[in-house]
C-alpha cells in the first residue's frame, strides 16, 4: 500500500495524523486525498481549493516526482510510492 507522507507543520491542523504511518489503498492522487481525509476530516479542505484543484501554496510529489495534473489529481500512485505533501516556497 502507498504511505503518505507531509510536513510537520501539517500537525497542528490534523494532529490524527501525527506520530503514525499513514498508509492508503492504490489510486489517483485524487483518491489517495481522499483517503486520508477519511482519516482527518478537513484535510481535502486544507490543500485543495472550492473546485477540487490543488491549491497554489501546496506541492504534492510521487516518489521524486512532482504530479503532473494538479486540476483532477489523476496522477496514478503505485503499491509501492510514497506521496509527499509539503507547502510550497515562496518568498519576495
Amino acid at each position: 500500500m502507498p504511505i503518505v507522507r507531509m510536513t510537520p507543520h501539517l500537525y497542528q491542523f490534523f494532529p490524527k495524523l501525527e506520530n503514525r504511518t499513514i498508509t492508503v489503498p492504490v489510486g489517483s492522487v485524487a483518491e489517495v486525498l481522499s483517503a486520508v481525509n477519511e482519516i482527518a476530516p478537513g484535510f481535502t479542505d486544507y490543500v485543495l481549493d472550492e473546485h477540487g484543484t490543488l491549491r497554489r501554496h501546496v506541492n504534492l510529489c510521487i516518489n521524486d516526482t512532482i504530479i503532473i495534473d494538479k486540476k483532477t489529481l489523476s496522477d496514478r500512485v503505485p503499491e509501492d510510492g510514497t506521496v509527499y505533501i509539503f507547502q510550497a516556497l515562496s518568498g519576495g
